[in-house]
């Protein structure tokens, strides 16, 4: 029987300082709930080349990036301290939208025998609506915590959590899953 991990994604100073103030804690306690019920959490952050040669002018999103952002240097791109790793937490970057893309979750997750993701992150529009997709066509298993994803748009994640993700694999609260891993 595979395992599940949490996949804790994009929870970068610079995007933590776009949402409302009550969703840090949020991720916060899914973060805590992994730990406390031994499931292994991966950070996902994006992160840049310095001189952003992996960027393609063409890219709408990517493209528009203003140089010396999203890189090792930059502190808007650090996991915010009230969710940073712990020792021995892996952390994986990414330079697109999807937790997978340019990096090797794939490998690591197979690794280590995880077949089940739990998603957390900002945006629910962006990396968990490109990785939810992206796992399921990789057969992964795919619950999305409802409560620990937030988007610029609340209807777009409501439509997102109640009409996509619900088809696509489980939806629950960070409390719902606490009680299931009880």
């Amino acid at each position: 029987m595979s395992r599940t991990a949490l996949l804790a994604m994009d929870l970068q100073n610079t995007h933590l300082a776009r949402v409302p103030d009550g969703y840090l804690p949020r991720a916060a306690r899914a973060l805590e709930t992994a730990r406390d019920h031994d499931v292994p959490v991966i950070h996902v952050a994006l992160r840049l080349r310095p001189d952003h040669a992996d960027v393609h002018p063409r890219n709408r999103m990517f493209g528009a990036v203003p140089a010396g952002k999203y890189t090792a240097a930059d502190e808007g791109a650090a996991i915010h301290p009230g969710v940073a790793p712990l020792d021995g937490e892996i952390v994986v970057y990414k330079n697109r939208v999807s937790a997978f893309a340019g990096n090797n979750l794939h490998q690591i997750l197979g690794a280590q025998d995880i077949g089940h993701l739990v998603l957390a992150g900002i945006a629910t529009s962006g990396i968990v609506l490109s990785t939810a997709l992206q796992a399921a066509d990789l057969d992964y298993g795919v619950t999305v915590l409802s409560d620990a994803c937030v988007d610029p748009s609340p209807e777009l994640h409501d439509t997102l959590v109640t009409q996509l993700f619900a088809r696509r694999g489980g939806v629950a609260t960070v409390g719902e899953w606490a009680e299931s891993l009880s």
